[in-house]
């Protein structure tokens, strides 16, 4: 796994955590429990400090970064969509940051909140809890309800699953030729997609 230490400064991850082989992490960088780090993550912790707190997610694609005045902070149960950026920015607890959405220096996204998809925080923007952020360049929406925060929330419940799943079970192969007969699926509430091997050539 590629972990690096810069000037003497060792990487952390806690061991309950899950760490993809293909995830990046350079100097200082704190991973706290329970936590998953998708594969081509980058967390670059050479200008300043990079925090993962517990039961947080940060997906595939994924670039962490600060400059030498801003740490980088996810909060605890927070979520970083796949492809998204965060450079020396807060994100509150249980929020979640949309996929390829940017988020900028010493801006905070406040608790249980959630950055659209494509968005673009500028820096220093402050964003009070429960709100939705969307734009370019991003703004407070609305509110959110009570019925997103538990959407949110089930989502992120999936990805502290998959930190067990992927700590017990994932394993480097070899693929196969075809789908064998019967093939078994994974364990998700996703919709089934039959295959017809017959039908090949």
């Amino acid at each position: 796994m590629p972990v690096y230490a810069l000037e003497r400064i060792v990487p952390v991850i806690h061991p309950t955590s899950y760490l993809h082989p293909t995830a990046v992490l350079i100097g200082d960088v704190i991973v706290g429990p329970r936590c998953y780090i998708g594969p081509a993550a980058s967390l670059r912790g050479d200008f300043g400090r990079i925090v993962i707190e517990g039961d947080s997610s940060v997906q595939d694609s994924c670039t962490l970064h600060t400059s030498a005045n801003s740490d980088c902070v996810v909060r605890r149960g927070a979520t970083i969509g796949h492809g998204a950026i965060l450079h020396g920015c807060i994100v509150g607890e249980n929020a979640l940051i949309g996929m390829n959405a940017v988020v900028l220096d010493n801006a905070e996204i406040g608790d249980e909140s959630l950055v659209a998809a494509l968005s673009l925080v500028k820096s220093d923007m402050r964003a009070p809890q429960r709100s939705l952020i969307a734009g370019n360049p991003a703004a407070v929406v609305k509110t959110m309800t009570e019925d997103a925060i538990r959407w949110r929330n089930n989502g992120n419940g999936e990805y502290q699953r998959l930190v067990d799943r992927s700590r017990t079970s994932l394993v480097a192969c070899e693929p196969l030729p075809e789908p064998e007969p019967d093939r078994p699926r994974i364990g998700s509430n996703a919709r089934p997609v039959r295959l017809n091997v017959a039908a090949r050539t």
